[in-house]
This record gives structure tokens, C-alpha cells and sequence, in this order.
């Protein structure tokens, strides 16, 4: 391929995947907005609580859907058209098993794990509501997840962006409705979200009454080998998930004993943005990843790293765009989630805002490598990468510098955690780029 069309398909599938996934992480950002202007920073701060469930629905789905999807691309581009369609079966699966183990947990233990999650007298009737009703949505937002990625696999990724815009511009729609006429309050919005993605599906099930599919399902037994392959190619995006609820309930346990259920609202608001700028990221790195793996199972290799760097150039210059966005404009970004006019809260999200964004010049470049080992079939590299990002560097740094710096500590655990991530992935690439030149050279 020359330059001009590696750049055209790039700028094709990452600019439809970003839309998207824009539209996906208003979710829980339209919730936010309408949350804390009916029940302030209460609702806020149960919000907060509430959203490592939605980190870990998105994870699992994710996992099926991206994991599923890359060894589907890689299938189908070596002319295995039959096994491509029993990776994408056992993907669905996978899915609907995943979605109805957590919905009965939803609805038999939703109230322990608010307060496991940190919910106390004040928050936990409203967290366990929203919690509640989210969990038993789980199998649509795993399905919807699944499905988009296997669209965009398949071809379609202006199908798979319009299933994300309009499962997104319904939520917004519903939480006012639900929100304000209807007066349900905090299920109102979880409701709103729940049915987000049912409408999403509704989208994405033109791909096959059209009959542009190139997937369907086959009847098989359970093969382990499949389900094997799409869990080892998607733990890195289970992982990414799933850190980002462990990272967002440790920062609310380490800043509520600081600052109480105000400092928490104030990470609420800092965390709802960053979910946003976290979701173009990953919005990049899904745009790529069956452009990277299709090449990959072709073995152009040139072309594969051309991809890499194209997406590693636009990661960090959409960083550097949102930092200085973000500084300019932080009075108006906090006051839209501030109804209340808290100094405080003010005070506290406009510090969060300087120190914890700063972390995103590295946060888009590890999440692009994580997808890159993914796209290329070295799960082990996506998994170290992963879980250093989640869980090796942040947690025990947020406890260190929250300890010696108090909440300005918290805050600066984020950059300092993804800059140490942001090393190791470096190091890989370059080792496996080193890897790749000497086969390149036997052969």
C-alpha cells in the first residue's frame, strides 16, 4: 500500500471509531450532567460510586468484542472464513453468559457492593438504585460492545459510529425525560443508560437485515482453543476497564477520608471528563486495530508500523489539544456539573484538572501500544502493559503520594503512574520491532 492510502483507511476508520466512541462515553457524562443538576453533590458523589459496575460491564464486552474481533480479521484475511464465524460465535457466548451472571448479581447483591464501593448512609440508597438497574442491563452493554466491534471488523465502521452516536444522543434525550417530567431521579438515569444500548443494537442489526454481514453464526460445540484466543487477545481491554473502576473506587476511598463526599463529587467531575478523553483514546486505538491486524496477517509489516506511528502521532497531539483546553476553559467545565456553586468543589476539581491531565500525554500513548500487541497477536506485551497502567503503578502510588502530598498527592499519582507505564510500553515496542527486523532479515 502507498502512504496516501495507509493514510486514507487510517484516517477513515479512527475518525468514525472516535465520533463513536464520543458518543458511547456520553453514557455516563449525560448522567453527570443531569445527576447533579436534580440531587447535586450527593448525586454526584453516588454517581461516582457507581461507575466501576459500568467499567467492568464495558470491560467484559470489550474483551469479547475486541479479543474476538482481531482474531476474526486475522481468520478472514487468511481465507479461514469457517473458523473466522466460530470465533465470532463463541464471542456472542461468551458475551451472553458474562451479561446474565452479572445482571442476578445485580439483582441480588447490588446494595453490599455500594457500600463495598464506598457508598455511605447519605449515598447508598440512590448508589444502590443506579447500581441496580445498570447491572441488569450488563447483556446489552455487552452485546452492543461485541457487535460494534465486529462491524467495524467486517468493514463498517460508519455503521458501527451511527449505532454509537444514536445509542448516545437517546441517552441524553431519556435522562431528561425520565429525569425531570417523568421525576425518577436516579433511576431515571440509570434507565435512560440501560436502554442506550438496546437502541445501539437496533442500529447495528441493519448490518445483517441488509445483508452486508460477512459473519453469522454457526452451531458448534463449546471449542476451548477459540474461547482461549479471544480472552488472551482481549484481557488487555478487560484489564483497561476494569483498572479504570479499581483506580476511580480507590481515589473516592483515599479522597473521601480527605475531603469527605465533597472531594469525591470534585473527582467525580474529574473522572466523568476524563472518561471522555480516555474514550477517544481508545477510540483511536480500536479505529487501528483491524487495519493493523488485517496487515499483520498479511505480513506487511511496513505498513503495520506506519499504522502504529500515525496512531501514536494523533494520540499525543489530541493529548496536548485537551491539556490546553482544559486550563483555558476549567471554570466553565466544572460549573457545568457544579449547581451548587461549591467553592470547594470548585477549588478542588480546577487543582485535579492542572495535575491529573497532565497524565493523558502518556495514558493515549499506552493505551495505542496496549491495542497494538493486542492487534499483532503478543497478548503477553498488552497484558504486562495493562496491568502495570491498572493496578502495579497507580494503586500503591496514589496511597504514597496522598500520604505526602494529601489531595494534590492523588491527583499526581495519575501522570506519575502512566509516565512509568509509558516506559515499559516504549521498551516493548522497541524489542519487538528489533524482533521483527532480524526475522525479516533470516527470511
Amino acid at each position: 500500500m502507498t502512504h496516501t492510502a495507509i493514510k486514507g483507511d487510517f484516517i477513515k476508520y479512527v475518525s468514525l471509531n472516535v465520533l463513536g466512541m464520543i458518543g458511547l462515553s456520553c453514557y455516563i457524562l449525560a448522567d453527570t450532567f443531569f445527576i447533579s443538576k436534580s440531587l447535586g453533590s450527593l448525586g454526584l458523589a453516588a454517581l461516582n460510586f457507581a461507575i466501576p459496575a459500568y467499567n467492568i460491564i464495558n470491560g467484559i464486552g470489550l474483551m469479547a468484542g475486541m479479543g474476538g474481533g482481531a482474531k476474526f480479521t486475522i481468520l478472514k484475511s487468511q481465507n479461514e472464513p469457517e473458523q473466522a464465524n466460530m470465533v465470532f460465535t463463541h464471542s456472542v457466548l461468551l458475551g451472553i453468559a458474562g451479561g446474565i451472571i452479572i445482571a442476578l448479581i445485580g439483582l441480588l447483591f447490588s446494595s453490599p457492593i455500594s457500600t463495598l464501593l464506598g457508598a455511605d448512609q447519605s449515598t447508598l440508597a440512590i448508589t444502590d438504585i443506579y447500581l441496580k438497574t445498570i447491572l441488569c442491563f450488563a447483556p446489552f452493554f455487552i452485546l452492543n460492545n461485541i457487535l460494534l466491534a465486529y462491524v467495524r471488523n467486517d468493514h463498517n465502521p460508519k455503521l458501527s459510529m451511527i449505532a454509537m452516536l444514536t445509542g448516545s444522543f437517546s441517552n441524553i434525550i431519556l435522562d431528561y425525560v425520565f429525569i425531570y417530567p417523568c421525576n425518577l431521579g436516579m433511576f431515571g438515569a440509570a434507565f435512560a443508560t440501560g436502554l442506550s444500548p438496546i437502541i445501539s443494537l437496533a442500529i447495528l442489526s441493519l448490518h445483517f437485515t441488509m445483508h452486508k454481514n460477512q459473519f453469522h453464526f454457526k452451531r458448534s460445540n463449546i471449542i476451548p482453543a477459540y474461547i482461549f484466543s479471544i480472552l488472551s487477545l482481549g484481557i488487555a481491554a478487560f484489564i483497561t476497564e476494569l483498572s479504570s473502576g479499581v483506580v476511580l473506587i480507590t481515589f473516592n476511598l483515599v479522597i473521601s477520608q480527605i475531603e469527605g463526599n465533597i472531594g469525591v463529587a470534585a473527582y467525580g467531575i474529574i473522572a466523568n471528563l476524563a472518561l471522555v478523553i480516555i474514550a477517544i483514546f481508545t477510540g483511536i486505538s480500536q479505529g487501528v486495530q483491524p487495519l493493523l491486524s488485517n496487515n499483520y496477517a498479511l505480513r506487511e509489516h511496513n505498513t503495520v508500523k506506519q499504522l502504529l506511528k500515525y496512531a501514536i502521532i494523533t494520540a499525543i497531539t489530541f493529548s496536548g489539544f485537551v491539556y490546553t483546553f482544559s486550563l483555558i476553559h476549567s471554570d466553565f467545565l466544572i460549573g457545568v456539573f457544579n449547581s451548587e456553586r461549591n467553592v470547594r468543589l470548585h477549588d478542588l476539581a480546577s487543582s485535579g484538572i492542572q495535575l491529573y491531565f497532565t497524565g493523558f500525554f502518556c495514558a493515549g500513548f499506552n493505551i495505542v501500544s496496549t491495542t497494538f500487541f493486542s492487534a499483532v497477536e503478543s497478548p503477553k506485551q498488552s497484558f504486562v502493559i495493562s496491568v502495570v497502567r491498572g493496578f502495579a503503578a497507580i494503586i500503591p502510588m496514589v496511597f504514597i503520594f496522598a500520604m505526602l502530598l494529601g489531595t494534590k498527592g492523588v491527583w499526581i499519582s495519575f501522570p506519575a503512574s502512566e509516565g512509568t507505564t509509558a516506559m515499559l510500553a516504549l521498551l516493548f515496542l522497541i524489542w519487538y520491532h528489533q524482533a521483527n527486523k532480524n526475522k525479516q532479515k533470516v527470511l
